[in-house]
């Protein structure tokens, strides 16, 4: 006998709880058949059920509460069957909430109300959801089944063995990085889809600098000389850009080598606060000065022209660099050691940063190199990728622009660099 007479009511407390919360959204919802009272009866029989048919061995009795339930739905909601709307997602909800209930009586108590507050959130959000599938183009659809093409179709068919030069290339874990990349730059890309440009300069930045820093320093450079009006907004979008690319790396060393990511983030945290410190007062200075453009006072964002990142063709390529500064990468370092792997880093990472700090990260995991050269050649190809987007302001962009831009450029180098030597003389 339990310690604790009311130990043994928790399982069916929980299903309540579960039917209530569920049944909390669904109440406020004037077409829903069902609310509170009914949501948590058909969470609580879900739970009744489970235990009836563990303790009588008799496991056709979950199913059969289904099965009754079903009917019962099915009595409630046919005489509405010629309505608008026949309330499928109550529907729906109710077999949920009753299958929560089942868990719940299998003893998986977490899973059931992780699943309950996560259906709870979706079913509120029908508004939200509705108005993002609305402003989905065809070209986003596809984005969105490419990624699953790439992440759960041909993935798990790679080999995850070692091959070529240096037993360098491995197909499984090649292919996850152009996933990891591919759904970092899907995120940014998507959001900057559904948020739009009409939100203003900083979330143009901060997405589009998750999709394509080098893209977006390219693109407002050119509207930042087109025209002078823009050049306050262009410099806190390529700002804003080149910031959030610290952020990025951080996630991506935090996944693919977590033993790293404290001093990485130490390195780029001094990036993050010397260019949050001159982003804020750009930002500032365009709520303030900016010409009046429109009703709303701010100016117009120019559209920002993205490519597709899971089009199939650039997964490809990206899979295709990274291999290449995969084996450059490891031939180097064992020809000349710790330096090849830097010179690898400033030519590669000055055009793209992802594929030499993802090789960087594959020869760490090999014990090919030492921690603090993966550190040393993470942070080369930053510096090396921020001078060329910095050549690419001057020379697209025009003196004005660049001196309103490379301050803020020099502060992130200059943060990076005071905790890079933080981290390696601590």
């Amino acid at each position: 006998m339990s310690t604790y007479p009311l130990d043994s009511l928790y399982p069916y407390l929980t299903s309540l709880a579960i039917g209530l919360l569920i049944g909390l959204e669904r109440e406020r919802n004037p077409s829903a058949k069902a609310g509170l009272r009914t949501f948590s009866l058909v969470a609580l029989a879900g739970t009744l059920a489970t235990v009836l048919s563990r303790h009588s061995g008799e496991p056709w009795m979950l199913g059969a509460g289904l099965l009754v339930l079903g009917g019962m739905i099915i009595a409630a909601y046919y005489p509405a069957r010629h309505g608008d709307d026949p309330g499928t997602t109550t529907v729906a909800a109710i077999v949920v909430c009753y299958s929560l209930g089942a868990l719940v009586g299998y003893g998986q108590t977490q899973i059931a109300v992780t699943l309950a507050i996560l259906s709870t959130v979706l079913l509120y959000f029908k508004a939200e959801l509705r108005g993002v599938s609305q402003n989905l183009t065809r070209r986003d659809l596809i984005s969105m089944l490419q990624f699953a093409v790439l992440s759960l179709v041909v993935l798990p068919i790679l080999p995850n063995e070692d091959f070529g030069p240096y037993r360098a290339l491995n197909p499984y874990q090649v292919w996850w990085m152009v996933v990891l990349i591919s759904g970092l730059s899907l995120a940014g890309y998507a959001a900057l889809r559904i948020a739009g440009q009409r939100h203003g300069a900083l979330l143009t930045g901060l997405f589009g600098g998750v999709a394509s820093s080098t893209a977006t320093t390219l693109a407002f450079s050119r509207h930042g000389r087109a025209n002078q009006a823009l050049a306050g907004l262009s410099t806190v979008v390529i700002l804003t850009a080149n910031w959030v690319v610290q952020i990025r790396l951080s996630l991506v060393v935090a996944v693919v080598a977590p033993s790293l990511f404290a001093d990485m983030f130490m390195i780029l945290g001094g990036g993050l606060l010397g260019g949050g410190f001159v982003l804020l007062r750009h930002w500032r200075e365009l709520g303030r000065h900016v010409e009046k453009n429109d009703e709303t006072g701010t100016p117009a964002t120019p559209v920002l022209e993205l490519g597709n990142p899971t089009e199939i063709r650039m997964a490809l390529s990206f899979g295709a660099l990274y291999a290449a500064v995969l084996v450059a990468s490891a031939w180097l370092t064992d020809w000349a050691g710790q330096w090849g792997t830097y010179a690898v880093a400033i030519v590669s990472g000055s055009t793209d940063v992802d594929a030499i700090t993802l090789s960087t990260l594959r020869l760490l995991g090999m014990n090919t190199l030492p921690a603090h050269s993966a550190l040393t050649a993470i942070l080369l190809a930053f510096l090396a990728n921020m001078t060329f987007k910095s050549g690419l302001v001057l020379t697209l962009g025009g003196t004005a622009l660049a001196k309103r831009v490379l301050p803020g450029m020099g502060l992130i180098v200059a943060g990076t660099l005071i905790g890079y030597t933080w981290v390696i003389w601590k």
